[in-house]
């Protein structure tokens, strides 16, 4: 059985009642306080915003959630950005680093060491922040694809360790990796 293929063009977004945020309708902009404001046309001006990946690892500059919260202390989704490039430069890195607060990630330039015991990976990695080290469950569920080429590794305590590029990284860096990941 063929699975249909994803709507892109927002028109199934209406039926569930998910506002579509583009940026002919949308102005993203920081406020007092350095706090994240939203401005949608014909509809009003939201406060203390913050964004959400849909769809963190296979697309993250894609379907992000802008949420407020509203004088009752209760979360409410303003709408749906379908796709980040399509805003101007200084929005994107408004939102970008709203995603910065909500999603932890480390990007591994180099893989130094990874050994196995108990059903455990044990990593030890070079990151943007320098030398780490972390421990993952050996588990397919645990490593996920990136982009074309890359992947997330998820450890212990669900902190995201990403490999943007597998053939950026060193040859031997490459195979100590796929010596345990292998899928």
């Amino acid at each position: 059985m063929d699975t249909p293929a994803p709507q892109t063009d927002g028109a199934g977004l209406a039926t569930v009642g998910v506002k579509r945020l583009s940026a002919e309708t949308t102005t993203i902009f920081e406020g007092t306080f350095s706090l994240l404001h939203c401005a949608v046309k014909g509809d009003g001006l939201y406060r203390g915003v913050f964004a959400i990946r849909m769809f963190p690892v296979r697309l993250p500059d894609r379907f992000i959630s802008l949420h407020y919260t509203d004088t009752a202390e209760k979360e409410r989704e303003i709408g749906v950005i379908d796709d980040l490039t399509t805003f101007p430069e200084d929005q994107q890195a408004l939102v970008r680093r709203s995603l910065g607060l909500q999603y932890h990630e480390q990007r591994i330039r180099r893989i130094l060491e990874v050994r196995t015991e108990f059903g455990l990976l044990f990593f030890d990695v070079e990151t943007q922040r320098g030398r780490e080290q972390f421990i993952m469950p050996w588990r397919g569920d645990r490593a996920e694809d990136f982009g074309e080429n890359g992947k997330v590794l998820l450890d212990a305590h669900d902190n995201r360790y990403i490999i943007v590029d597998l053939q950026a990284l060193p040859q031997s860096d490459l195979q100590r990796l796929r010596n345990y990941i292998y899928w």
